[in-house]
């Protein structure tokens, strides 16, 4: 393979940052989701690239696409390069004191659905030259990368390299819709058909086993959000958030559930954006906005719900 110097002169970010992508996805369908392309630029990309380089880069296998020798020493290289011009340009981006401009934020399905959007609504009304873009996945992006400018996460202390703060606790409850309540009246919970996760929710399902290790899912999802309509549909009960199902005329909170299934809410971004005025401007308000909503997400204002809605235990 060419020397670092004379690659690094035939090759520019562009190039590069596709290259990453497949080397990360291990496929060319991976890096296009992550690029918001279509699979053929990409496959035209690479191909474009190997032949500048005169290198093969990937071996094309059945199972995807794997980095060969020469592949492996260029992605420690562009890593290098990708972190050089992510620094610098969330360097720049925290002298920026406008309250205007772009936001990126991520967050998980049953925050982005049920949580964000009233908060949203009110911060455009504060801030009206700030635009947010709203990324949903379970999948954890990368803030240093610039992935994401700020993230809205469930579970587990933040990474040294982040900033932020702790904006609220999750509450869960075991719910059911009257529908389903109304075949179903057995007051065993073990004899119920239940709604439960994949291993994208590990922690809650190592945990709904604990707590009742008879039951058997006859539905399993990664999403939180389709767990809800599921259980509104009359599938079957569910672990749902409080903070969400409470809110649904057509689910009543059938049993708690013990204080392990809590998870923290946290607000974060990368140590070097805090100071952007829009960055910060986001933050600010959505803590504000969550403190203001903590009995809700915690399921202390489950009476006063029921007492709004007008319906019974």
């Amino acid at each position: 393979m060419e020397s670092s110097a004379c690659m690094d002169a035939k090759a520019n970010w562009d190039d590069l940052r596709v290259f990453l992508a497949v080397a990360r996805a291990g496929s060319l369908s991976g890096a296009a989701r992550t690029l918001g392309v279509n699979h053929s630029t990409v496959f035209r990309r690479i191909g474009a690239f190997e032949e500048v380089l005169t290198v093969r880069l990937f071996e094309r296998q059945p199972g995807g696409y794997l980095l060969t020798p020469a592949g492996e020493e260029l992605r420690d290289g562009a890593l290098r390069v990708e972190e050089e011009i992510a620094s610098l340009s969330r360097k720049v981006s925290g002298q920026d004191l406008r309250l205007s401009g772009s936001v990126r934020v991520t967050t998980i399905d049953m925050l982005a659905f049920g949580l964000l959007p009233r908060h949203l609504a009110g911060f455009r009304d504060a801030y009206p030259d700030i635009e947010v873009e709203l990324i949903v996945g379970n999948a954890t992006l990368n803030l240093s990368r610039r992935e994401a400018d700020i993230a809205l996460r469930v579970g587990n202390a933040p990474a040294e390299t982040l900033v932020g703060r702790r904006v609220g606790r999750l509450a869960f409850a075991v719910y059911g819709s009257a529908s389903y309540r109304a075949r179903r009246p057995e007051a065993d919970l073990a004899q119920h058909d239940w709604i439960g996760y994949d291993s994208e929710h590990e922690a809650l399902v190592r945990r709904i086993t604990r707590f009742l290790p008879e039951a058997k899912p006859t539905l399993r999802t990664n999403s939180v959000a389709s767990a809800l309509f599921a259980a509104k549909a009359g599938l079957g009960l569910a672990p749902l958030p409080c903070g969400l199902a409470d809110l649904e005329p057509d689910l009543t909170r059938i049993a708690p559930l013990p204080d392990e299934f809590t998870l923290d809410l946290w607000l974060l971004t990368h140590e070097d954006l805090r100071q952007t005025g829009r960055i910060r401007a986001f933050l600010d308000f959505l803590a504000e906005e969550l403190a203001k909503e903590a009995p809700l997400l915690e399921g202390r204002g489950h009476d006063e719900i029921v007492s709004i809605r007008g319906t019974t235990q």
